[in-house]
């Protein structure tokens, strides 16, 4: 049976004065609804899958938890996201930390995380190997570009700390294995979160130096904590870039550090390191020694063997020698009667080519010729003189004739300062003021050269004022 409420009931109607008086917008609802929940869930510890993961510009990672039932939205700020040793991906499952809060603008709760660790595995395990493989993924651990060792380097580089016992039992190890290894040592810290870049910017310095022939980069043993520098992307890609050979010698035996994937060599430890940078200058000593030994013997054998293989060949050219020198004395016997021969076919052939040449000379044209050819000197003088007597004659009565013609020609009129006008572009000769018009371009020739004249005005002509 149901009850209905009528204006006189004691439950009050969202309509009467006293209840509009506790009408909230929708902001303060929020407001209030975000103080009662952030108090008592300011430190809570969560459990899901990570899914929907966004990662904008500003650094901030976006993301939501999530469970077989239920999820909730979820925040990491920019700074909380840079504390993190492991990329937050899809179907991930972590533990989380934080507080819940309610985001105003939209009326959504969400949990703003401050710690994340994934669940079953150590977040340094995680970022090591999602960091493995995407480095891996690049080729910086492609076993096909590894450099050999230098078989007898003259200096070494170590990058280290001075304070650590690795330096010192390298040091201690090349000293005894190869005394004559000059080593160059850039210190560095090798752990704390200040280590990396200055691992990385010493294994650059020193590559880039040029006063190495090999490089160890190492320490001793330790956590995974205390190794991490040693796994950081700036000290596996300053390893790669590096332009001698790297021997990575981090930790132990057990211990594995990405730098050992980057290097050229890895030694388990650093006494390791040193032994396989540096041969035992002693032992090589003694195998020069020994190789020297059994070259000379190799040598003294070969030559011995070239000996008698040469003696047992002259003993079968002196039996085949006699018939040689016979042949060769008959060879000499013949060459000596070609050359006899020669010079007196020669001699005999000069004789009869002077009788020829002493015949030529005497009944030969080049007398005639040679007569002639004074009788034609001769006769050229004589016309020579002939024609400059004739020219003489005709030339004072021919400069008389070009005097009177030059007298008569108007070039020498135009000389006496007179000039010859004619149209344009017709070229014909003005005698008269009425031939030409007011504003027309005349030539006047004179004696040397032409002027263009424009014409002003006309006396004594059509056009004249």
């Amino acid at each position: 049976m149901s009850t209905r409420l009528s204006p006189s009931s004691h439950q009050p109607s969202l309509f009467q004065p006293e209840t509009r008086a506790r009408i909230l917008t929708v902001s303060a609802l929020t407001a209030l609804i975000r103080s009662h929940l952030e108090e008592p869930f300011r430190d809570i510890w969560l459990e899901g899958e990570v899914s929907n993961v966004r990662m904008p510009a500003s650094g901030h990672v976006y993301f939501t938890l999530k469970d077989e039932a239920s999820q909730i939205r979820a925040i990491l700020f920019r700074l909380a996201a840079q504390q993190l040793r492991f990329d937050l991906r899809e179907g991930l499952h972590v533990i989380v930390r934080g507080r819940l809060s309610v985001y105003e603008p939209r009326g959504d709760y969400q949990v703003v995380v401050e710690y994340a660790e994934p669940k079953g595995i150590g977040a340094l395990q995680l970022a090591f190997e999602q960091l493995k493989e995407r480095l891996a993924g690049e080729g910086l651990f492609d076993s096909t570009k590894k450099r050999p060792l230098p078989f007898l380097p003259k200096r070494v580089g170590i990058v280290s700390s001075l304070a650590g016992a690795a330096l010192h039992d390298m040091l201690v190890v090349m000293e005894r294995r190869c005394p004559i290894a000059h080593i160059v040592v850039a210190p560095v810290p090798v752990q704390g979160a200040d280590a990396a870049p200055l691992i990385a910017e010493a294994i650059a310095a020193l590559g880039a130096s040029q006063l190495i022939d090999v490089m160890i980069v190492g320490r001793g043993g330790g956590s995974l904590e205390d190794l991490w520098c040693f796994n950081d992307e700036r000290v596996v890609r300053a390893i790669v870039a590096s332009s001698v050979p790297v021997v990575s010698a981090v930790g132990h035996e057990t211990d594995v550090t990405l730098a050992d994937f980057a290097a050229d060599c890895r030694a388990p430890t650093p006494s390791a390191a040193a032994e396989a940078v540096v041969p035992v200058l002693d032992e090589l000593l003694t195998q020069i020694g020994d190789r020297s030994v059994r070259l000379r013997r190799a040598m003294r054998h070969r030559i011995d063997l070239a000996r008698r293989s040469c003696l047992v060949i002259e003993g079968r050219l002196r039996e085949r020698a006699f018939p040689v020198y016979r042949h060769a004395q008959r060879l000499d016997d013949a060459w000596s009667r070609l050359q006899s021969k020669v010079v007196r076919d020669q001699s005999d052939r000069r004789h009869r080519l002077q009788k020829l040449s002493y015949g030529i000379l005497a009944y030969g044209p080049h007398q005639t010729v040679r007569a002639s050819v004074l009788k034609v000197t001769h006769l050229q003088v004589r016309l020579r003189d002939h024609v400059n007597v004739f020219l003489s004659k005709r030339r004072h009565p021919l400069a008389r004739l070009l005097g009177q013609l030059h007298s008569l020609s108007p070039l020498a009129t135009l000389q006496r300062g007179f000039s010859v006008l004619q149209t344009l572009p017709q070229g014909q000769v003005v005698w008269r003021a009425d031939q030409v018009r007011v504003g027309q371009i005349i030539k006047a020739r004179v004696a040397v050269g032409h002027l263009l004249c424009q014409v002003r005005e006309i006396h004594g002509g059509p056009d004249s004022a």
